[in-house]
């Protein structure tokens, strides 16, 4: 018998609840059963939950709550995410200035208080209710939680189950058959459930990392990682084979990297994701990229373009021929805004061919090619194939060595409207990029009519906006102008359960649209350095990063503090 229900009892005999008798009848109960004490007392009928609840109550001065009759505003709910609700079991009452009422079961329990005062932030005190008042208020006001990872990872922990883990082919193609009849098996159902829940978190990607004594499980959430209900270590040889298995990689071949895909039916609809492993010193590493097919239908507004930036790159996307390059760092939505103009200009009298690696999205309309070194269909190697194909407008998914680059312009100088990325941290550097690949200045200098860097920033919460007013620093930093401030909707987030108390939800881009013109060309000819282009390119009205950022505050979408992380290098 557990000592806390011991001491429970006790106090339940001390105030006249129950009598000796009605111990010695709920202990037969417990070893027929198998349940606690207080629940076979409770089961018998001698007592409630909420009579435990008062009886604990007053040994420590805690007042008691009826949940049932009780009903929690909506501001006060939004202050507690549903998932630190369920982990603890507790359900919020009130706010009065800093401090945060609860309602808990257990008075015993102070690590739940105390937990609380780190997570969110703030003084909590505790009331107490009956232990199933807090259940049911946790499912009427957050929702059913019969189907999550951590209840999953509970059920597992307290179990004991053989995963029998294959070791070679033909149990691999055991273990997938059993998988395809049996979808109820534990980690099938647990992978299934990671994935599920980074969807419903808007999650971009997935990373289960093995460190040396635990198994880490992150979500990366508007950009940023977050880490989630970890499994046991004891389950990551059957973790990590299980999502092996779905992406179509070898389970027995631990020494090399892997890369897959997988397609799971998700809240009604079909879910794509490109699957890495990679071994490392604890084992294999997985990241899942989750490739939200709905990205493919945003316009321009959609994707962050003001309407003046709109009109810049419709022009550009229509041009006849000529190179247009999209800058930025891995995961600052470079292939997004490509398939968003592509997906602006497939039309039925232009063929478009895209050479991708891998080819993320389906478009309807589009020739996509996937690159596979293994049978030496490179980029380069494709593209000298789909020019006989006689295509109007060609995507590069990227731009890596010097032959590609050189097939890309001479693309663009036959007729060809050609598309591409690579990585440069501003626009105009893109052009010394690739005059130092090896491509002559005057090819480039003929080629080039347009670049774009981009970064991707979080956008506040709709829910939780409120007002806000810069700090000296921010203003200093952003160059912002009093003046200009007096008609501007500066806003930050202050936390909800919408955004899990980050003050942010979704993303959008800010750019750096730059137009070549014949002194930007002459310059590019003389291999001059890109700060001198860049100078002229500001002459030309370029706005830099922070600057579109910097309009993206006034229009009340971001924050400051957001533009000046995300444009740290932007001398601009």
């Amino acid at each position: 018998m557990p000592a806390q229900d011991e001491y429970i009892v006790e106090i339940l005999r001390d105030v006249g609840l129950i009598s000796h008798e009605d111990i010695l009848k709920a202990k037969e109960r417990v070893k027929a059963e198998g349940v606690g004490l207080v629940d076979a007392l409770v089961a018998q009928g001698r007592i409630s939950h909420m009579d435990v609840s008062k009886a604990l109550a007053s040994q420590f001065n805690m007042d008691t709550i009826n949940l049932a009759e009780y009903r929690v505003p909506e501001e006060v709910l939004a202050l507690v995410p549903k998932h630190v609700a369920r982990r603890y079991k507790v359900v919020p009452i009130s706010k009065h200035d800093n401090t945060l009422t609860v309602a808990i079961s257990d008075p015993l329990d102070v690590d739940t208080v105390d937990s609380l005062r780190y997570i969110l932030r703030m003084n909590v005190e505790a009331v107490v209710a009956a232990k199933n008042d807090i259940e049911n208020s946790i499912t009427r006001y957050y929702g059913s939680a019969d189907d999550t990872v951590e209840n999953m990872l509970q059920e597992i922990t307290e179990g004991e189950v053989d995963f029998g883990l294959p070791t070679n082919k033909a149990a691999q193609q055991k273990l997938d058959d059993i998988a395809e009849t049996d979808a109820d098996a534990p980690i099938i159902k647990l992978v299934g459930l990671v994935i599920m829940e980074a969807y419903r978190n808007r999650a971009s990607d997935i990373h289960i990392e093995p460190l040396e004594k635990r198994l880490r499980v992150r979500y990366r959430i508007d950009g940023v990682l977050q880490e989630v209900d970890n499994p046991p270590k004891r389950l990551q040889a059957a973790i990590i084979s299980r999502l092996k298995i779905m992406s179509n990689m070898s389970i027995a071949e631990k020494r090399v990297p892997q890369d897959g895909r997988i397609q799971i039916p998700v809240m009604g609809r079909t879910l794509d994701l490109r699957v890495s492993c990679l071994p490392t010193n604890h084992g294999e590493s997985i990241v899942m990229r989750i490739l939200d097919k709905t990205s493919l239908l945003l316009g321009l507004g959609d994707l962050g373009f003001f309407s003046d930036d709109q009109e810049t790159m419709t022009k550009i996307i229509n041009m006849p021929d000529g190179v247009f390059l999209v800058t930025g760092p891995t995961g600052s939505g470079k292939t997004t805004t490509l398939y968003g103009c592509l997906n602006e200009i497939n039309k039925p009298d232009r063929k478009i061919i895209t050479v991708e690696d891998p080819v993320e999205y389906q478009l309807t309309g589009i020739n996509q090619v996937q690159v596979n070194a293994d049978i030496n269909l490179t980029f380069a190697a494709a593209l000298r194939s789909i020019l006989r194909q006689a295509p109007n407008i060609i995507m590069i998914g990227e731009i890596r060595d010097l032959e590609t680059a050189n097939i890309a312009v001479q693309a663009a100088l036959t007729g060809h409207l050609v598309f591409s990325t690579l990585h440069t941290n501003d626009a105009p550097s893109a052009v010394t990029r690739i005059v130092d690949m090896g491509v002559k200045p005057f090819l480039v200098a003929s080629a080039v009519k347009a670049i774009m860097a981009q970064r991707l920033i979080r956008k506040v919460c709709p829910k939780c906006r409120v007002p806000y007013m810069p700090t000296d620093y921010e203003m200093q930093v952003l160059k912002l102008n009093p003046d200009e401030m007096k008609n501007a909707t500066l806003v930050r987030g202050n936390g909800c359960n919408e955004c899990s108390r980050t003050g942010y939800r979704g993303r959008m881009g800010i750019y750096e649209i730059f137009s070549v013109d014949d002194e930007v060309r002459r310059l590019i000819y003389e291999k001059v350095p890109s700060n001198v282009i860049r100078a002229r390119a500001r002459e030309l009205g370029m706005r830099t990063l922070r600057e579109d950022g910097v309009r993206k505050i006034m229009a009340g979408i971001t924050t400051p503090e957001e533009v000046i992380s995300i444009t740290a290098g932007d001398e601009g």
